[in-house]
């Protein structure tokens, strides 16, 4: 039982993996494929795990039901290993893994991409996709760093500046090729295409056609592009950046599952660590419960999503939607965890969630400090959406999820998840930011965190951040076993409104966040005494 487009064609191979409880494709894989690459209607950027258990199979799931004919043409622009050892070798399949609470696993063999293009050697195919008059949707999953054109002070990063002085042929970075790209298109007759972000960071949509209007209009400046362009991709008529929020946890490939499916009769299941620390395998795993709501603008149409479980709506719904996410129901708990599981020595989300004053603290952010700030988005329920986190999707013992994965580019989104909750505080007269107890013992747990040292004070390994070497600069001279070394190193970030989005001196959280920090500084255990002592042992259930 081999992963490859033999599986779909030997009819032993179907009955072996069908009696291994495989799902598998009804619809022809090779047309498909001929029809995508004849007439291209979805390109998708970030050929990750979050792309194969989530995008690439709704798809699947509108060509299983004759919904669709054509596929999605996938590229991947960051870690090359990706196409070169799980898209090549087995054909462009997945193996997709839903993994129940009840250790159960849902499994289909994912047939919906066409091709898969490595961005450093398919520069013109990639041209040539976006020339077609049939292309109507560009979709991305790159992660919230790969829309950033500046540092934590504001400034142009480097790569950027060599993006925007260079001409469009010579584009690097994800943001500047997808501008050298839409340049392709207006050339070729300027039809119409949607540039839809499906990452998990607030007003995705916006941050997409910023970056790549400003590269763009730097473009513009310097005459390698007409000023008819600019005009024309700022009409959304024309270029639309529909805004979306997605929530589907993702983890790394899991053993529990790569020994399921070898002892099915599976075989080169093997998970892979490429040179770039990605974790990828022939199967994706990944929770069952998934959501993914679309601001409805398709210029040039688009797949029949909402049969595959999208919600399309209008943008105001979006955004509240995503806010309630990303701000309160379930990235802050996630960072919670994350960053306070470093410390203390989990390796696991579901096991915190088994810890009482864990999950009071995850509790205690969502249902006291972030539901009364959060707007009811009208297609689901805040609080029960809230439940369902805490009580089904968090305590899964069989999503290995870990604390050092979840706190990867913690700088990236610690704006959003904590920084919008507080301004949100700071603008409604019935609530008081300064009584935040829950969120400035995280944001003083994350300084703590970049120490480099655990609970134990034994040198732990920070996951990686784009920010981390300005970010430990700034923090030089703390000793994390000694509290007389804090000389008010985090003054600076604490009131970096490009870091938390308002200044936290301000907001009246700044001083406190500075005690509890150093209190996290008096010996081994004192991050779990300061969590103990402020927090208490008691949740924040309803």
């Amino acid at each position: 039982m081999k992963l490859n487009g033999r599986a779909l064609l030997d009819p032993a191979q179907r009955r072996d993996w069908a009696s291994a409880g495989v799902s598998l494709p009804s619809y022809d894989v090779a047309a498909m494929s001929r029809q995508t690459a004849e007439n291209p209607t979805w390109l998708h950027f970030g050929a990750g795990n979050i792309f194969r258990s989530f995008i690439a199979r709704l798809n699947h799931s509108l060509l299983d039901r004759g919904l669709a004919d054509s596929g999605i043409i996938a590229v991947e622009t960051f870690d090359y290993e990706i196409i070169d050892r799980i898209y090549d070798p087995f054909d462009n399949l997945a193996l997709s893994a839903g993994m129940a609470a009840d250790g159960s696993l849902e499994l289909d063999m994912v047939a919906s991409v066409a091709e898969a293009i490595r961005a450093d050697k398919g520069t013109e195919r990639l041209a040539e996709i976006f020339r077609s008059p049939s292309l109507q949707m560009v979709s991305f999953t790159i992660t919230e760093k790969g829309y950033a054109l500046t540092d934590m002070k504001g400034h142009v990063t480097a790569a950027a500046r060599e993006d925007m002085a260079s001409s469009p042929e010579n584009a690097k970075g994800v943001m500047a090729l997808a501008a050298r790209l839409l340049w392709e298109r207006f050339r070729s007759g300027g039809r119409p295409v949607a540039m839809v972000s499906m990452d998990n960071c607030s007003h995705n949509g916006e941050k997409l056609r910023g970056a790549a209007l400003e590269i763009a209009d730097a473009w513009r400046k310097s005459g390698f592009v007409s000023d008819d362009f600019i005009s024309w991709l700022t009409d959304e008529n024309r270029v639309s950046f529909p805004w979306s929020m997605i929530d589907k946890i993702t983890p790394r490939p899991s053993k529990t599952v790569y020994d399921a499916l070898t002892g099915r009769g599976a075989e080169d299941m093997d998970a892979v660590v490429t040179s770039r620390g990605t974790h990828i395998a022939p199967f994706a795993n990944a929770e069952i419960p998934q959501y993914l709501v679309i601001e409805d603008r398709f210029p040039a149409g688009r797949p029949k999503l909402e049969n595959a479980g999208v919600y399309l709506t209008d943008r105001e719904t979006v955004n509240r939607a995503e806010t309630m996410k990303v701000c309160t129901c379930l990235n802050p708990l996630h960072t919670a965890l994350a960053v306070y599981g470093c410390l203390l020595g989990y390796d696991g989300i579901a096991a915190e969630m088994s810890v009482p004053i864990l999950r009071g603290l995850a509790e205690r952010i969502g249902y006291k400090e972030g539901l009364p700030v959060v707007v009811d988005p009208g297609i689901f329920s805040p609080r029960d959406f809230l439940r369902e986190v805490l009580e089904e999707r968090l305590p899964n013992p069989y999503i290995p999820d870990t604390p050092q994965r979840i706190a990867t580019d913690t700088s990236q989104k610690i704006v959003i998840r904590y920084g919008e909750t507080i301004k949100a505080y700071m603008t409604r007269p019935d609530l008081d930011a300064s009584g935040l107890t829950a969120i400035p013992l995280v944001i003083a747990a994350w300084f703590r965190y970049l120490l480099g040292a655990d609970d134990d004070l034994l040198p732990m390994e920070i996951s990686g951040d784009p920010l981390l070497p300005e970010l430990q600069k700034g923090l030089e001279g703390i000793d994390p076993g000694s509290p007389d070394s804090y000389r008010g190193q985090l003054k600076p970030f604490l009131s970096n409104t490009g870091l938390f989005a308002v200044d936290l001196f301000e907001a009246g959280l700044g001083e406190r966040i500075e005690n509890l920090f150093v209190k996290m500084l008096a010996g081994k255990g004192a991050v779990r005494r300061t969590l103990a002592d402020t927090l208490g042992s008691a949740g924040a259930r309803p």
